[in-house]
Protein backbone atom coordinates (compact mmCIF):
# COMPACT_ATOMS: atom_id res chain seq x y z
CA UNK A 1 0.00 0.00 0.00
CA UNK A 2 1.50 3.76 -1.01
CA UNK A 3 -0.43 6.37 0.98
CA UNK A 4 -0.15 9.63 -0.41
CA UNK A 5 -1.26 12.13 2.22
CA UNK A 6 -2.35 16.09 0.57
CA UNK A 7 -2.42 18.73 2.90
CA UNK A 8 -2.59 22.24 1.92
CA UNK A 9 -1.72 24.74 4.94
CA UNK A 10 -1.82 28.85 5.79
CA UNK A 11 0.28 29.66 8.46
CA UNK A 12 0.46 26.73 10.19
CA UNK A 13 4.08 26.10 10.96
CA UNK A 14 3.66 25.61 14.65
CA UNK A 15 0.91 22.99 14.18
CA UNK A 16 2.89 20.89 11.05
CA UNK A 17 5.25 18.95 13.40
CA UNK A 18 2.06 17.63 15.29
CA UNK A 19 1.27 16.16 11.89
CA UNK A 20 4.86 14.92 10.93
CA UNK A 21 5.09 13.55 14.15
CA UNK A 22 2.11 11.26 13.92
CA UNK A 23 2.92 10.48 10.48
CA UNK A 24 6.24 8.87 11.40
CA UNK A 25 5.05 7.15 14.67
CA UNK A 26 2.51 5.16 11.62
CA UNK A 27 5.28 4.62 9.51
CA UNK A 28 7.33 2.65 12.66
CA UNK A 29 4.12 1.09 12.78
CA UNK A 30 2.90 -0.42 9.26
CA UNK A 31 6.00 -1.50 8.33
CA UNK A 32 4.26 -2.30 4.80
CA UNK A 33 3.15 1.18 4.00
CA UNK A 34 4.76 3.54 1.79
CA UNK A 35 4.27 6.88 2.58
CA UNK A 36 4.50 10.66 0.67
CA UNK A 37 3.59 13.64 2.12
CA UNK A 38 2.34 16.27 0.09
CA UNK A 39 1.94 19.93 1.05
CA UNK A 40 0.55 23.14 -0.45
CA UNK A 41 1.95 26.39 1.47
CA UNK A 42 -1.30 29.09 0.16
CA UNK A 43 0.53 31.78 0.60
CA UNK A 44 2.07 31.35 4.37
CA UNK A 45 3.75 34.49 5.73
CA UNK A 46 4.93 32.52 8.57
CA UNK A 47 7.72 29.69 8.83
CA UNK A 48 6.07 26.96 6.98
CA UNK A 49 8.77 26.41 4.08
CA UNK A 50 11.03 26.34 6.83
CA UNK A 51 9.60 24.11 8.82
CA UNK A 52 8.63 21.88 6.03
CA UNK A 53 12.40 22.34 4.40
CA UNK A 54 13.81 20.30 7.85
CA UNK A 55 11.57 17.40 7.34
CA UNK A 56 12.58 17.20 3.78
CA UNK A 57 16.51 17.20 4.92
CA UNK A 58 15.46 14.46 7.57
CA UNK A 59 14.56 12.14 4.40
CA UNK A 60 12.63 9.98 6.73
CA UNK A 61 9.85 9.68 3.99
CA UNK A 62 8.87 11.27 0.99
CA UNK A 63 7.61 15.51 1.70
CA UNK A 64 7.47 17.24 -1.16
CA UNK A 65 6.72 21.26 -0.88
CA UNK A 66 4.87 23.43 -3.15
CA UNK A 67 3.81 27.11 -3.03
CA UNK A 68 0.98 29.25 -4.20
CA UNK A 69 -0.24 32.47 -3.32
CA UNK A 70 -3.78 32.73 -1.86
CA UNK A 71 -5.85 30.32 -3.99
CA UNK A 72 -7.36 28.24 -1.29
CA UNK A 73 -7.72 24.29 -0.30
CA UNK A 74 -9.83 23.61 -3.16
CA UNK A 75 -7.51 24.61 -5.55
CA UNK A 76 -4.26 23.57 -3.54
CA UNK A 77 -5.84 19.93 -3.63
CA UNK A 78 -6.33 20.01 -6.65
CA UNK A 79 -3.12 20.56 -8.01
CA UNK A 80 -1.41 18.17 -4.98
CA UNK A 81 -3.94 15.30 -6.23
CA UNK A 82 -2.16 15.64 -9.84
CA UNK A 83 1.26 15.47 -7.89
CA UNK A 84 -0.01 12.10 -5.64
CA UNK A 85 1.70 8.49 -6.85
CA UNK A 86 0.10 6.30 -4.19
CA UNK A 87 -2.81 3.81 -4.89
CA UNK A 88 -4.90 5.22 -1.57
CA UNK A 89 -4.96 9.32 -1.14
CA UNK A 90 -5.78 11.39 1.99
CA UNK A 91 -6.81 14.58 2.13
CA UNK A 92 -5.22 15.78 5.73
CA UNK A 93 -5.72 19.50 7.40
CA UNK A 94 -2.59 20.75 9.20
CA UNK A 95 -4.92 21.44 12.10
CA UNK A 96 -5.52 17.06 11.73
CA UNK A 97 -3.06 14.63 13.07
CA UNK A 98 -3.21 10.58 12.49
CA UNK A 99 -4.17 7.87 15.62
CA UNK A 100 -1.26 6.07 16.41
CA UNK A 101 -2.23 2.97 14.36
CA UNK A 102 -4.00 4.53 11.56
CA UNK A 103 -2.20 3.61 8.60
CA UNK A 104 -2.37 -0.35 9.94
CA UNK A 105 -6.64 0.76 10.58
CA UNK A 106 -6.61 1.54 6.94
CA UNK A 107 -4.69 -1.50 5.42
CA UNK A 108 -6.51 -3.95 7.42
CA UNK A 109 -9.75 -2.23 6.66
CA UNK A 110 -9.10 -2.24 2.59
CA UNK A 111 -8.26 -6.16 3.16
CA UNK A 112 -11.79 -6.58 4.58
CA UNK A 113 -13.10 -5.83 1.31
CA UNK A 114 -13.55 -8.61 -1.34
CA UNK A 115 -13.38 -6.53 -4.36
CA UNK A 116 -12.61 -2.68 -4.20
CA UNK A 117 -13.87 -2.26 -8.13
CA UNK A 118 -16.90 0.19 -7.10
CA UNK A 119 -15.35 1.59 -4.11
CA UNK A 120 -13.99 5.06 -3.93
CA UNK A 121 -13.39 5.92 -0.69
CA UNK A 122 -12.86 4.21 2.73
CA UNK A 123 -14.60 6.40 5.47
CA UNK A 124 -13.77 6.11 9.01
CA UNK A 125 -14.29 7.68 12.54
CA UNK A 126 -12.58 11.51 13.37
CA UNK A 127 -11.98 12.15 17.21
CA UNK A 128 -11.08 15.38 19.08
CA UNK A 129 -8.23 16.00 21.57
CA UNK A 130 -10.12 14.67 24.43
CA UNK A 131 -11.40 11.53 22.64
CA UNK A 132 -14.68 12.07 21.98
CA UNK A 133 -16.24 11.14 18.26
CA UNK A 134 -16.96 13.60 16.29
CA UNK A 135 -20.18 11.93 15.51
CA UNK A 136 -21.80 8.74 15.59
CA UNK A 137 -21.10 5.84 14.48
CA UNK A 138 -21.85 3.13 11.27
CA UNK A 139 -24.63 1.03 11.54
CA UNK A 140 -21.93 -2.07 10.92
CA UNK A 141 -17.81 -2.20 10.02
CA UNK A 142 -17.51 -2.51 6.67
CA UNK A 143 -20.57 -1.10 5.86
CA UNK A 144 -21.72 0.06 2.57
CA UNK A 145 -22.96 3.07 1.10
CA UNK A 146 -22.73 6.31 -0.52
CA UNK A 147 -21.78 9.43 1.42
CA UNK A 148 -25.25 11.09 0.77
CA UNK A 149 -27.51 8.15 1.92
CA UNK A 150 -24.96 8.41 4.75
CA UNK A 151 -26.00 11.82 6.12
CA UNK A 152 -29.50 12.57 4.37
CA UNK A 153 -30.78 8.77 4.65
CA UNK A 154 -29.29 6.89 7.52
CA UNK A 155 -28.95 9.30 9.67
CA UNK A 156 -24.97 9.27 10.69
CA UNK A 157 -23.60 12.63 11.74
CA UNK A 158 -20.42 14.61 12.63
CA UNK A 159 -17.23 14.79 10.00
CA UNK A 160 -15.71 11.62 9.12
CA UNK A 161 -12.21 11.21 7.80
CA UNK A 162 -11.94 9.46 3.75
CA UNK A 163 -9.56 7.94 2.57
CA UNK A 164 -9.67 8.02 -1.25
CA UNK A 165 -9.26 4.91 -3.64
CA UNK A 166 -6.49 6.53 -5.67
CA UNK A 167 -8.31 4.91 -9.48
CA UNK A 168 -11.33 6.59 -8.68
CA UNK A 169 -10.37 9.91 -7.12
CA UNK A 170 -8.48 11.04 -9.52
CA UNK A 171 -11.43 11.36 -11.78
CA UNK A 172 -12.78 14.05 -10.08
CA UNK A 173 -11.64 17.23 -8.43
CA UNK A 174 -13.34 20.58 -6.40
CA UNK A 175 -14.93 22.15 -9.12
CA UNK A 176 -14.71 26.34 -7.97
CA UNK A 177 -17.27 28.79 -9.44
CA UNK A 178 -16.92 32.36 -10.08
CA UNK A 179 -13.57 32.71 -8.87
CA UNK A 180 -14.16 31.33 -5.33
CA UNK A 181 -11.67 29.89 -3.54
CA UNK A 182 -13.66 27.84 -1.61
CA UNK A 183 -16.37 24.62 -2.19
CA UNK A 184 -17.92 22.00 0.35
CA UNK A 185 -16.09 18.97 0.04
CA UNK A 186 -19.64 17.06 -0.23
CA UNK A 187 -20.08 18.52 -3.64
CA UNK A 188 -17.60 16.17 -5.02
CA UNK A 189 -19.05 13.22 -2.77
CA UNK A 190 -21.99 13.45 -3.90
CA UNK A 191 -20.75 13.63 -7.31
CA UNK A 192 -18.92 10.14 -7.20
CA UNK A 193 -21.73 8.87 -5.40
CA UNK A 194 -23.53 8.82 -8.58
CA UNK A 195 -20.72 6.36 -10.39
CA UNK A 196 -19.37 4.59 -7.18
CA UNK A 197 -19.80 3.78 -3.44
CA UNK A 198 -17.97 3.96 0.11
CA UNK A 199 -17.34 1.43 2.90
CA UNK A 200 -17.60 2.84 6.71
CA UNK A 201 -15.36 1.53 9.57
CA UNK A 202 -16.02 2.08 13.07
CA UNK A 203 -12.54 3.12 13.91
CA UNK A 204 -10.54 6.40 14.12
CA UNK A 205 -7.72 7.17 12.26
CA UNK A 206 -7.31 11.38 12.99
CA UNK A 207 -7.67 13.45 15.52
CA UNK A 208 -8.63 17.21 14.99
CA UNK A 209 -8.54 20.62 16.62
CA UNK A 210 -10.44 23.32 15.12
CA UNK A 211 -8.60 26.72 14.55
CA UNK A 212 -10.58 29.63 15.03
CA UNK A 213 -9.65 30.78 12.18
CA UNK A 214 -10.53 28.07 10.06
CA UNK A 215 -13.33 26.83 7.76
CA UNK A 216 -15.85 25.14 10.13
CA UNK A 217 -16.03 28.03 12.51
CA UNK A 218 -16.29 31.03 10.09
CA UNK A 219 -19.46 28.70 8.41
CA UNK A 220 -21.67 32.03 7.33
CA UNK A 221 -18.68 33.85 6.40
CA UNK A 222 -18.06 31.07 3.45
CA UNK A 223 -21.26 31.30 2.79
CA UNK A 224 -21.40 34.72 1.77
CA UNK A 225 -17.88 34.66 -0.05
CA UNK A 226 -18.75 31.16 -1.75
CA UNK A 227 -22.39 31.33 -2.37
CA UNK A 228 -22.11 30.24 -6.49
CA UNK A 229 -20.35 27.34 -5.11
CA UNK A 230 -23.25 26.38 -2.70
CA UNK A 231 -25.72 27.00 -4.82
CA UNK A 232 -24.48 24.29 -7.27
CA UNK A 233 -24.07 21.83 -4.67
CA UNK A 234 -27.86 22.19 -3.36
CA UNK A 235 -29.09 22.43 -7.16
CA UNK A 236 -27.33 19.06 -7.99
CA UNK A 237 -28.80 17.46 -4.67
CA UNK A 238 -31.84 16.98 -7.06
CA UNK A 239 -29.68 14.61 -9.16
CA UNK A 240 -29.59 12.19 -6.40
CA UNK A 241 -32.08 9.35 -5.63
CA UNK A 242 -34.32 11.06 -3.21
CA UNK A 243 -36.52 8.00 -2.24
CA UNK A 244 -35.98 7.62 1.60
CA UNK A 245 -34.60 10.89 2.31
CA UNK A 246 -35.51 12.19 6.26
CA UNK A 247 -37.81 14.74 6.06
CA UNK A 248 -35.44 17.55 8.36
CA UNK A 249 -32.96 16.34 5.53
CA UNK A 250 -35.37 17.15 2.58
CA UNK A 251 -36.11 20.59 4.52
CA UNK A 252 -32.56 21.48 4.44
CA UNK A 253 -31.89 21.16 1.20
CA UNK A 254 -35.24 22.96 -0.10
CA UNK A 255 -34.25 25.93 2.77
CA UNK A 256 -30.20 25.95 1.60
CA UNK A 257 -31.25 26.12 -2.30
CA UNK A 258 -33.46 28.55 -1.89
CA UNK A 259 -30.57 30.53 0.31
CA UNK A 260 -28.03 30.55 -2.43
CA UNK A 261 -30.30 31.27 -5.36
CA UNK A 262 -30.99 34.22 -3.80
CA UNK A 263 -27.28 35.24 -2.93
CA UNK A 264 -26.86 34.32 -6.39
CA UNK A 265 -29.40 36.17 -7.82
CA UNK A 266 -30.92 33.04 -10.07
CA UNK A 267 -33.40 34.42 -12.50
CA UNK A 268 -35.32 31.04 -12.55
CA UNK A 269 -34.52 28.93 -9.45
CA UNK A 270 -37.59 26.89 -9.39
CA UNK A 271 -37.13 26.08 -12.88
CA UNK A 272 -34.09 24.72 -12.48
CA UNK A 273 -35.25 22.43 -9.77
CA UNK A 274 -35.48 18.52 -11.01
CA UNK A 275 -38.88 16.67 -9.90
CA UNK A 276 -42.64 17.80 -9.72
CA UNK A 277 -42.29 17.65 -6.22
CA UNK A 278 -39.48 19.40 -5.36
CA UNK A 279 -40.74 22.29 -7.68
CA UNK A 280 -43.36 22.76 -5.72
CA UNK A 281 -42.21 22.70 -2.21
CA UNK A 282 -39.48 25.07 -3.50
CA UNK A 283 -42.35 27.31 -5.20
CA UNK A 284 -44.39 27.21 -1.25
CA UNK A 285 -40.80 27.80 0.62
CA UNK A 286 -39.44 30.61 -1.68
CA UNK A 287 -41.19 33.86 -0.80
CA UNK A 288 -40.70 33.20 3.34
CA UNK A 289 -37.25 32.07 2.28
CA UNK A 290 -36.35 35.17 0.51
CA UNK A 291 -37.74 36.94 3.87
CA UNK A 292 -35.62 34.89 6.23
CA UNK A 293 -32.46 35.22 3.87
CA UNK A 294 -32.82 39.11 4.37
CA UNK A 295 -33.29 39.00 7.48
CA UNK A 296 -30.42 36.87 7.85
CA UNK A 297 -27.61 38.76 5.59
CA UNK A 298 -28.40 42.04 7.62
CA UNK A 299 -27.93 40.32 10.71
CA UNK A 300 -24.74 39.33 9.09
CA UNK A 301 -23.53 42.37 8.03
Amino acid sequence: MKLSILTATYNRAKLLDKLYTSILMNCNHCRNCEVEWLIMDDGSTDNTKRVVETYIKERIIDVQYFYQQNKGKMSAINYLMKKATGNIIVECDSDDFFTKDAFEIIEESIKQCQSTDDIYAFVFLKYTQTGENMGNEFPTDNYQSTMFDLYFKEGITGEKALVFNSKFRKQFEYELENNEKFVTEARLHHKMDLQYTVRCFNKPIMICEYQNEGYTRNINKLFTESPYGYYEYFKEMFDQDLHGIMLKKRMYMYKHYILFSILTNQKHPIKNVKGLLNKISVAILYLPGKIATKIRMKKYN
